[in-house]
């Protein structure tokens, strides 16, 4: 393997998976067998990849073991290790019971540790001189999402001669919810590391250089930001998924049988979906709250509509996603147990994961799909559910929360919090006529397609490269 790469991405995760029974592969990666990772992150910088002969920092997902860089996918990987205790204070900890809970409005309450935040930065210093470490003179160094906002100005330190750029995937909060955070400066002179900082939305990045003029007294002009003899641009670049593939995914025989024996299942009842990762900003509770009182109300009957809700297991040593779990297992269980008939649940709920093949079924044969943060910086479950819905029938019941309503105007958005509202959309977006559901979804989906992961890469890294 080559020692150094013009092109290089810093994430906390490399993007592949060890194959589950393969052999830990001592120090090397080629003992034990990889796959790549899902998710739409690897599925847009991988090509990029391949392409830049490129170099991807991440940790492989193992703690206390220690791996030598290998290669696989046609990818150069460069594992970063992590013990068991960074596990616990950087990733469980302040990445995800501070950051986390911060940048999403604070629907649950963010921890302020200091032995948390010790970690995190000593884990960012880590990737930083591995990433410093690969890149090539004048290399294109490309840093991934909120675990990792230190590596931006600790790289500029060790390599001045590199073109830096952040894509944060989550929201960013505003002034008011920033301001909490005890190390709020150091994560923004963290950022300002950065010739070009990617955010979801406009509004995030307006948050972003409203605070560094607040609490750096940064110059400014627009989205640009002057820092240190430098123009740090903070850009909005709306991440998407790659409609080719699940184009091809869907039209495979075997997903088209899955779809009818799905059908097959509910007996012909009416199908909403929820496909989320376990986690408390994604409004789960809320859904089945107000799909559980259209029975009640009388809106409904048992045969009538069933709901399939996949909950992808995360995080599941943190409390807070325990509690979370309980509960929705518990919701689950009594609205079952009011409404539901024998051959009828009311609500199939799986706290699993599925495969690509089994999602893709599963987009198919939704009538509605319910995705209802109660905040997101995009949310790629409802893009990836009008990429596949080229027979134009579905109905997408949308967050108006979620980043991606700002594209997807034609879906039916809704407030979760509102859950008389949220009954009244779910009884809409279920009785839609045919003619309706087509209008909606040739608008959503003539935006996903010409808006795909493609797209978002390349003018991301056609941006920063244009800085030079």
């Amino acid at each position: 393997m080559s020692q150094v790469s013009e092109f290089v991405v810093v994430a906390n995760r490399l993007p592949v998976d060890r194959v589950p029974g393969t052999a830990n592969g001592g120090t090397n990666g080629e003992g034990a067998a990889w796959r790549r990772s899902p998710g739409g992150l690897v599925s847009a910088i991988a090509p990029v990849m391949r392409r830049r002969e490129g170099t991807w920092v991440g940790w492989h997902g193992a703690p206390d073991e220690v791996l030598e860089p290998f290669e696989t996918d046609g990818m150069k990987l460069v594992p970063v290790p992590q013990s068991s205790e960074d596990v616990e204070l950087y990733y469980e900890g302040f990445s995800n019971a501070t950051l986390w809970p911060l940048y999403h409005d604070v629907v649950a309450p963010p921890v302020y540790s200091r032995e948390m935040w010790d970690a995190y930065v000593k884990v960012n210093e880590r990737f930083a001189q591995a990433a410093a470490k690969v890149a090539a003179k004048g290399a294109i160094v490309w840093i991934q999402d909120y675990q990792l906002q230190l590596v931006p100005s600790m790289l500029r330190r060790l390599r001045p001669d590199v073109r830096i750029g952040f894509f944060l995937h989550i929201p960013f909060p505003p002034l008011e919810l920033f301001w909490q955070l005890p190390w709020r400066r150091r994560i923004l002179e963290g950022l300002l590391g950065a010739d070009l900082v990617g955010f979801q939305l406009p509004g995030a990045a307006n948050n972003f250089v409203r605070l560094c003029r607040r609490l750096l007294d940064a110059r400014y002009n627009k989205q640009d930001l002057f820092w240190e003899d430098r123009v740090v641009r903070a850009r909005s670049f709306p991440i998407s998924v790659d409609v080719g593939e699940l184009e091809d995914l869907v039209a495979q025989p075997h997903v088209q049988e899955r779809v009818d024996e799905i059908r097959n299942d509910v007996g012909g009842a009416t199908i909403l979906l929820g496909v989320d990762r376990l986690d408390y900003t994604k409004g789960i509770t809320q859904r089945l709250e107000a799909f559980g009182e259209l029975f009640r109300d009388g809106h409904l009957k048992p045969g009538q509509a069933a709901f399939i809700q996949i909950a992808t297991p995360s995080r599941e040593r943190v409390e807070q996603y325990q509690l979370l779990r309980d509960q929705i297992e518990q919701q689950v269980g009594r609205i079952n147990g009011e409404y539901g008939e024998i051959g009828y649940p009311v609500v199939n709920y799986m706290h699993t994961s599925h495969t690509r093949d089994e999602l893709a079924a599963l987009y198919l044969a939704a009538d509605v799909m319910v995705v209802t943060p109660l905040r997101d910086g995009m949310n790629l479950v409802a893009k990836e559910y009008v990429a596949c819905r080229a027979d134009l029938r579905g109905a997408l019941v949308l967050s108006e929360f979620a980043g991606a309503a700002a594209e997807l105007r034609r879906a039916y958005q809704v407030n979760p919090y509102d859950i008389d509202g949220l009954k009244e959309t779910l009884l809409a977006a279920m009785h839609a006529e045919p003619a309706e559901q087509a209008r909606r979804m040739r608008a959503m989906r003539k935006r996903v397609i010409e808006h795909d992961v493609d797209r978002w890469a390349r003018e991301f890294l056609s941006s920063l490269e244009q800085q030079a």
